[in-house]
């Protein structure tokens, strides 16, 4: 676990510092728009007009996401509390469990003297503060996807092609997002006893969390734990690969190369779900936010998949 992964001082500039969450998250921007700004020439297609739906997609996909983590994260209330009474926020990497001093909770943090807890400052503008964390992937895939529609016709382009374009640097893209994910400590999983599992530092929010669930003492280390972000990362990876280097260059139809990454990331995602353990959203006990949304997509990405050819739609190469 690494949340600052760069930090350094300048002059005239001072202290530089770069969190890993949002670094990695703006290489996996730069990495898509790259790769699909350079391949929409073989597509038949303006590669200006491409960059500028890039750099639209990373706004919009970053407001879909941050919406989606509101709603359906279970923190909505924390941003309420944050801005009228962040008492009743916790202060989950605080230093210290009780306190008489905010020096005794580090960072930024308040000390409530009648609770001898620590709490955070107020900040009613923490819900906007996407650097520090908290996007829900499939909110930015979905505002993304929405976005893209209106701009595509608007522009007369055609759709499928377009999509075909953006589909494996959407994926490579969440590759990198992940490994932000682990450095982050957000997105962990549920313990095992496997020889996958891994322990995130003592007063981490996955170690806060397994303290409230009473599965550990306040003097012990955290559990073991799914490293899930891990799985989903390199899983993305391989599915960027076979996007990129089989499904692309033999496509048929177009729309096949966003079908297939539809379907090998909806079952992806959903396996991932069933061994992660953060509050973000389940209903009924087990069906999480993301395995719902995960089945239109995935009906969506099979029918991608299986149409047949229309004469006259595919570019030639």
């Amino acid at each position: 676990m690494r949340p600052i992964l760069l930090e350094f001082t300048l002059p005239l500039l001072g202290q530089i510092t770069f969190p890993a969450y949002f670094t990695f998250l703006t290489l996996a921007f730069g990495l898509a728009m790259l790769i699909t700004v350079r391949e929409s020439r073989k597509l038949d297609l303006c590669p200006e007009q491409i960059l500028d739906l890039s750099l639209y997609i990373v706004i919009t996909s970053i407001v879909g996401s941050r919406i989606l983590h509101l709603i359906a994260d279970g923190q909505g209330m924390d941003y309420i509390h944050l801005c009228l009474d962040s008492k009743k926020v916790a202060a989950v990497d605080a230093l210290s469990r009780t306190c008489t001093t905010a020096k005794e909770c580090g960072y930024d943090y308040l000390c409530d003297v009648s609770r001898h807890v620590c709490y955070p400052p107020q900040d009613c503008l923490a819900w906007a503060k996407v650097w520090r964390g908290g996007l829900a992937y499939y909110g930015g895939l979905l505002g993304a996807m929405g976005f893209s529609y209106v701009f595509i016709r608007r522009h007369k382009m055609n759709l499928w092609r377009v999509c075909d374009l953006t589909a494996p640097g959407i994926i490579l893209g969440l590759f990198f997002g992940r490994l932000g994910c682990y450095l982050n400590g957000c997105c962990w999983g549920k313990p095992t006893d496997s020889f996958a599992g891994i322990r995130f530092p003592y007063r981490s929010a996955p170690w806060d969390a397994q303290y409230k669930a009473h599965l550990i003492q306040y003097s012990q280390q955290m559990l073991p734990v799914h490293p899930t972000q891990l799985y989903e990362s390199f899983g993305c990876l391989a599915i960027f690969i076979f996007l990129y280097y089989f499904v692309r260059p033999r496509r048929r139809t177009e729309g096949q190369v966003l079908g297939a990454m539809l379907v090998l990331y909806g079952v992806l995602r959903s396996l991932c779900e069933i061994v992660r353990d953060d509050d973000r959203g389940v209903l009924f006990g087990w069906l999480s936010t993301s395995q719902i949304i995960s089945v239109p997509l995935f009906v969506l990405g099979t029918y991608l998949l299986l149409r047949k050819k229309r004469p006259g739609t595919f570019p030639g190469r």
